[in-house]
């Protein structure tokens, strides 16, 4: 076996400036990339923290106790957050996901929820506020969360084994939580609930089957993903990466399953459905089966810096366009701007790539912008 090299790179000094065109970009809603794909999902980081410490995002190798964290004074405030999706709203987007790191730490996120469920799409029609979260905090928090606005949650859980699940969090907490979690939503009426699980080749593939069989029938849609190579301190290697057609045969062999039709445009899953009726589970496959060619998703990181990929390795740096003085009309315009020379596709391109395309740029973690 390699082995597994861990290198300790801070990719959140990286930036690019974020440049206010000479001639100013009107939003219409009909933002479009250099490959001509619209701008329709924004996805914000509100705090690169984390409870957990699970190997293939935060491992403890790099984030230790002596890990500095982005202070305060860095993050977008929740009123800079909501001027940015103001913006990015009236270029086209119509769905806001919040991740983090893990989103429930953010203190008192159900503001900024307050202020998003508020936005109203080019259209007039609400926005479609999501939140993903690793279910630790979510009993305590669903009554509240929907009281603000959000309208559905989607959990991390990569097993129902309680060892193999405490193993995998690192941070010994329990299953048991996370199902309550989970039941909490249901019951504020968050959904319809998706449950995401990251598989990883010779960790936990052997929960593939229990999980299927657990959320069948109940209504949650469980999502399998790929394990990616997001980042480089999950020291990620494609050995341990099970492609999304053997779980998927894996799981038909007892419990047959036929395709179904995508819902929307630059959707990451591939959606099936149990063919005796017993509800829906999906397939994200980033590594074996990309999806570049709609994706039209952008990501803000937890201080400002717009992301125009998972896998990109620097980001536009949109706080300082905010604390500068600039308009309303100078940030769409230069949101505008970064979007329409948009082509990144590197899932696309993965495997035609050098070892090492970057040419010594670190890609950024997914533990800072978020899934």
């Amino acid at each position: 076996m390699a082995e597994r090299i861990i290198p300790l790179v801070d990719q959140r000094l990286a930036a690019l400036a974020a440049s206010v065109p000479a001639t100013p970009i009107a939003a219409t809603g009909l933002l479009g990339d250099a490959l001509g794909r619209p701008l329709r999902d924004l996805r914000i980081s509100v705090t690169d923290r984390c409870n957990f410490r699970c190997s293939y995002c935060m491992p403890k190798e790099v984030f230790d106790k002596d890990y500095k964290y982005l202070p305060h004074a860095s993050l977008l405030s929740f009123e800079e957050i909501a001027r940015l999706a103001t913006q990015f709203v009236a270029h086209g987007v119509k769905k806001i996901r919040l991740t983090g790191g893990e989103p429930l730490l953010r203190k008192s996120v159900e503001v900024l929820i307050e202020q998003l469920a508020a936005l109203r799409t080019t259209d007039g029609e609400p926005l479609d506020i999501t939140l993903t979260t690793n279910g630790s905090l979510l009993a305590r928090k669903a009554k509240s969360l929907k009281a603000a606005g959000l309208q559905r949650v989607t959990v991390s859980l990569d097993g129902l084994d309680d060892a193999v699940f405490r193993r995998m969090n690192d941070v010994d907490f329990p299953v048991a939580e996370v199902l309550a979690g989970i039941e909490a939503a249901r019951a504020a009426g968050l959904g319809p609930i998706k449950v995401n699980m990251v598989v990883k080749r010779g960790t936990n593939e052997h929960e593939i089957l229990p999980m299927a069989r657990h959320f069948r029938g109940t209504g949650i849609v469980l999502r399998f993903i790929e394990y990616m190579d997001v980042g480089s301190s999950n020291g990620w290697r494609m050995d341990e990466v099970l492609p999304s057609a053997d779980v998927r045969k894996l799981i038909a062999a007892e419990l047959p399953l036929v395709p179904l039709d995508a819902t929307a445009a630059g959707e990451t899953a591939e959606r099936w459905a149990y063919a005796d009726g017993g509800g829906e589970v999906g397939f994200i496959s980033s590594v074996t089966q990309a999806f570049c060619g709609d994706c039209n998703r952008a990501r803000l990181s937890t201080e400002g810096k717009l992301y125009l990929c998972l896998f990109a390795s620097n980001g536009h740096d949109l706080r300082a366009l905010l604390r500068g003085g600039a308009s309303d009309d100078d940030i769409a315009s230069a949101i505008a701007h970064i979007w329409q020379h948009r082509d990144d596709r590197y899932s696309e391109l993965r495997s035609t790539l050098p070892a090492d395309a970057s040419n010594g740029a670190r890609r950024v973690e997914m533990s800072y912008i978020g899934g």
